[in-house]
C-alpha cells in the first residue's frame, strides 16, 4: 500500500483551526508508522475517506443518517486498501447516494477537513479510530437518492439548518468553511 500519495496530500493542507493542525500531525504520524494504516484490519484505526458533498449552489449540504452510528453524516467510509483517499471519498459518495458517477465532481484533488474520531465498540469490532481524510465534492442535487442498506434516511439539508441534524463540531466545522 502506498502511502506518499496521502502524505503528499497531508504536507501541502493548510488549517488556521488549532484542533485541526493536531489532528493533521496525529495523522500524518499514523500514516508513517503503520504501512497497512488502509487497512480495516488494522485494529487500532484506519484511514478513511468522507466527503462534504455540496450543491453547484453551496447552500446545501448531502447527509444521510447512518444506520448504526444513528447520527446525520456526511457519505465515507473504509479505505480498503486503496491508497488514494480521493477515490475512496468518490466511490463512498456514489455508493451512499445512489447517484451516478458522472453527476459528482471533486471542487480540488486538495484536502477539505481532516477528522480524527473514535468507533465504538460492536459485537465483532474493538472500539477503534477513524482517521478521516475529507474532500469537497460537487453533486447535482436535481438527481434521485438511493437509499443504501447503509443509511436509514438520505437529504440534502440547508447549510442554514444544519443544527437541526447535528451539533457534531466536525460537521459545523465544515459548514463554516464552506459558509467563508
Amino acid at each position: 500500500m502506498h502511502r506518499s500519495f496521502l502524505l503528499g496530500l497531508l504536507s501541502r493542507y493548510k488549517t488556521h483551526i488549532s484542533a485541526e493542525v493536531e489532528m493533521q500531525n496525529r495523522l500524518t504520524l499514523f500514516v508513517e508508522q503503520h504501512p497497512d494504516c488502509f487497512a480495516r484490519t488494522l485494529s487500532i484505526g484506519h484511514i478513511t475517506g468522507s466527503a462534504w458533498v455540496v450543491n453547484k449552489a453551496r447552500n446545501r449540504v448531502f447527509l444521510l443518517h447512518h444506520r448504526k452510528l444513528d447520527k446525520w453524516l456526511q457519505p465515507g467510509g473504509h479505505s480498503d486498501g486503496d491508497s488514494n483517499t480521493l477515490n475512496v471519498a468518490l466511490r463512498e459518495t456514489q455508493e451512499e447516494s445512489g447517484v451516478s458517477a458522472d453527476f459528482i465532481y471533486p471542487v480540488t484533488s486538495e484536502i477539505f477537513d481532516i477528522d480524527i474520531h473514535q468507533i465504538p465498540e460492536r459485537k465483532n469490532a474493538a472500539a477503534h479510530l477513524h482517521y478521516d481524510v475529507r474532500f469537497l465534492l460537487e453533486m447535482d442535487d436535481k438527481q434521485q437518492l438511493i437509499i443504501s442498506d447503509e443509511s436509514n434516511e438520505l437529504a440534502w439539508i440547508e447549510l442554514a439548518k444544519i443544527q437541526n441534524y447535528s451539533n457534531e463540531e466536525s460537521i459545523l466545522r465544515m459548514v463554516n468553511k464552506v459558509a467563508t
